[in-house]
């Protein structure tokens, strides 16, 4: 989980460099989809991150995560809301009884 305190060095440290003015919604959402592709080149030719390099797959989770936070608070949006509020209609998509195991989408369940 993210700590609160995590979650204020991520907005002090762009607050430091001023950078908030160039973080509106859509270059946040455009940040995500290109540090995403990133994280999804590790495994561009295989199952395995290339050379077993984890730390590279680390830091590309954490540019993901790190614009995630920063665009749910530039969307004065509450991560723990969200993600609650989200696995909530999850769980009615998806009941237990019909997706145990099962990759289907919910509409094919």
């Amino acid at each position: 989980m993210l700590s609160d305190s995590t979650i204020n060095l991520i907005t002090q440290f762009s607050a430091e460099r001023d950078w908030s003015k160039f973080h509106t919604s859509e270059n946040l959402a455009k940040s995500i989809c290109i540090e995403a592709s990133e994280l999804l080149e590790c495994y561009q030719w295989g199952p395995e991150a290339r050379n077993n390099d984890t730390e590279h797959v680390h830091e590309e989770l954490a540019d993901v995560l790190i614009y995630c936070v920063m665009m749910a608070d530039k969307l004065n949006c509450d991560l723990d809301d969200i993600i609650m509020d989200k696995l909530g209609k999850n769980r009615l998509k998806y009941p237990i009884a019909k997706s145990y195991g099962n990759s289907e989408k919910y509409r094919d369940l």
